[in-house]
């Protein structure tokens, strides 16, 4: 098979495009023919060799999938061979034509569901479904959620989700022109950081009361000013480091108002838990009636995985980039 391998951490030119062998499906799991990989800030960070969580090298990209059962490893049942599904494989291996993953947490698109859409919802669709209901406990209507890099892909599935269940939103973002997305999808106010001030912005949203959640994904300076316009008893959610690590001061910030902070990790949800299940129904059901929208920037061949991650890493993507892996 074809398949985009890292050497060695680094640039985009580390993704280098190569002939592997097939891989084999070991006891439960499934192999899978890919149709689409959906390109992640947290794919340019393993690149770069910064991601949070340990990575081993050499290795495949890729951490979410869509495609098509070719194969079943030994004990897996619920699933069969030529099933349209999709998953997020926490190893990588979804830049290429065939990419094992686990059974577990497996995704069965409907009809009503394509490929293309398969490969771009799960992680950042499912990440901002359990910010907003597994951690915050269920957004609905009286809430107001500020959410940072609303332009990006987490940041459009935080605003349809919140929007459609009654809250309000407010959001930010430093690159002019990507607030035109997040309006349309429902946003009541969006503050391009280049051009004001955001904290000022939000308190005034607010009538100064602040919001009663804050989604982070740049950390750095954004993160520590985001816990000065949370509301007592608030609640921050941290899920990426695009600016940064966070400080080392969350104590000293969380204290003045009793806020509480989460930083998420969709892995480590529980994939056999009913929250999972119910993570999962909602999106799915919001995908198949249509008002959960997923915006596709671009469709790159695997060949262009580099050039993938430089139009991503150019910050002007208001939406979904995805890897094809054939045709």
């Amino acid at each position: 098979m074809k398949a985009v391998v890292i050497h060695a951490t680094g640039g985009p030119e580390q993704l280098v495009l190569a002939e592997l062998p097939d891989p084999v499906p070991g006891a439960g799991e499934v192999l899978i023919d890919v149709a689409y990989a959906g390109c992640n800030w947290a794919d340019t960070q393993v690149r770069m060799g910064i991601y949070p969580h340990p990575m081993t090298y050499p290795m495949i990209l890729g951490f979410e999938v869509s495609g098509t059962v070719a194969a079943l490893g030994s004990g897996v049942t619920g699933v069969k061979v030529g099933d349209r599904v999709a998953t997020f494989p926490e190893k990588g291996g979804a830049y290429a034509e065939k990419c094992v993953a686990s059974a577990l947490g497996l995704i069965k698109l409907p009809d009503a569901v394509p490929l293309d859409v398969g490969a771009a919802f799960p992680i950042q669709a499912l990440t901002a479904w359990h910010m907003m209901w597994t951690i915050y406990g269920g957004i609905g209507p009286g809430d107001t959620v500020l959410v940072n890099a609303i332009g990006g892909g987490v940041g459009l599935m935080c605003t349809q989700l919140a929007v459609r269940a009654g809250a309000r939103v407010i959001g930010t973002t430093g690159t002019p022109g990507k607030e035109a997305r997040a309006l349309a999808f429902g946003a009541s106010r969006v503050v391009v950081t280049s051009q004001e001030d955001f904290e000022r912005a939000v308190l005034d949203f607010t009538g100064g009361k602040g919001v009663d959640l804050a989604i982070d994904s740049y950390g750095a300076t954004m993160l520590d000013r985001t816990f000065g316009v949370v509301k007592m008893l608030g609640h921050i959610i941290s899920i990426g480091e695009a600016e940064g690590q966070p400080f080392k001061n969350i104590r000293e910030r969380i204290l003045p108002r009793s806020q509480t902070f989460t930083r998420l990790h969709l892995g480590h949800i529980d994939q056999t838990s009913a929250e999972w299940q119910a993570g999962v129904d909602h999106v799915l059901a919001a995908l198949a009636e249509g008002w959960l929208k997923v915006p596709i920037e671009g469709v790159f061949p695997l060949a262009e995985a580099a050039d993938m991650h430089r139009r991503l890493e150019g910050r002007g993507v208001a939406g979904k980039l995805l890897l094809k892996a054939a045709g």
